[in-house]
């Protein structure tokens, strides 16, 4: 196809590649001409002519090729290590996925909250023993519940607990935009917004801000009751400072799916303690994510035929 009006670049994620993207893509767009590049000569090519190319990165050398493209759509949530301002000098609009990762993880972070409040850890270990043995679980139904992030997962983790009937406080940039949770804090007030929580749940980006953000001091403020939920990045976290903390019972457990170091040693202390569940960063793992991306994209294409703000616009 010499003149698709999309192009789909090589690319894997969750174990999917371009062709089910291409796909999903298609069944939105059925009128459109979509071709999928399986070669680095054809996705030079066909960014030649496309208007919009969607994918996991474009350098400088694809650009300088694109003399047509309007939009390139990432297919990450990040953007940062595409070359935003060659994008910007050549008037090509750039979005991302924000929103496709909303569903799972929220998911992922009610079933981690109910996982320790059910003692489900303890259950499979003492069925692993064959033993018969009754022991004190919670609820999370009526808990206080901390979500520092309120992007778009962020967001989506809020909705889902709604039918918990639970007390929602929300850690953000700029408090003053307010947000879905009953209460909304700055960063600045990081040790209020998580002082009476039951469970506290990251969802932040990590940046100057957020790198270290739960250190001994943070877990200090934390109750003695309190679960850590960590689905944004290892680093928001002083993993030495939670080791201590929840080798002592300071605070009642912790769910990590990102951690630092990462990947985790197989030595690590972490991996011995039973108040905590770990997971190899696959949150985001879901057979969706395609779909939902090409979701995107087909709104984002009506948009750019007429000339509306793009979904996700980051450049």
């Amino acid at each position: 196809m010499s003149d698709p009006d999309v192009v789909v670049l090589r690319q894997t994620i969750h174990g999917s590649d371009g062709r089910d993207l291409a796909a999903a893509v298609r069944e939105r767009l059925p009128d459109a001409e979509v071709a999928r590049a399986q070669t680095p000569e054809e996705e030079r090519k066909l960014l030649e002519t496309a208007r919009v190319a969607v994918g996991l990165d474009i350098d400088e050398e694809q650009l300088a090729a694109a003399e047509n493209l309007e939009l390139f759509a990432c297919v990450f949530a990040g953007t940062g290590h595409l070359p935003g301002e060659a994008l910007a000098d050549r008037g090509v609009a750039v979005t991302n996925a924000s929103g496709v990762h909303g569903p799972n993880i929220s998911e992922y972070v009610l079933g981690a909250m109910i996982t320790h409040a059910r003692q489900w850890d303890r259950a499979h270990r003492q069925q692993a023993r064959r033993e018969w043995r009754n022991y004190e679980t919670t609820e999370v139904y009526g808990s206080t519940v901390a979500i520092v992030g309120l992007g778009a997962i962020g967001e989506t983790i809020v909705d889902r607990l709604e039918p918990f009937d639970v007390d929602t406080v929300g850690v953000r940039y700029s408090p003053e935009k307010g947000g879905p949770t009953d209460d909304v804090y700055g960063f600045d007030d990081f040790h209020e917004a998580i002082a009476d929580a039951e469970y506290v749940v990251l969802a932040c980006p990590l940046t100057e801000t957020t790198r270290g953000l739960v250190d001994a001091e943070a877990l200090r403020t934390m109750r003695s009751d309190a679960v850590l939920v960590n689905i944004a990045r290892g680093p928001v976290v002083d993993t030495d400072a939670l080791v201590s903390d929840l080798r002592n019972s300071r605070i009642r457990g912790a769910a990590l799916d990102v951690t630092d170091p990462e990947p985790l040693p197989e030595d690590h202390p972490l991996w011995g303690l039973s108040n905590v569940t770990i997971t190899p960063h696959n949150a985001g793992h879901t057979p969706y994510y395609y779909e939902r991306v090409a979701d995107i994209l087909a709104e984002n294409m009506d948009r750019l035929d007429a000339g509306d703000d793009l979904k996700n616009r980051v450049v």
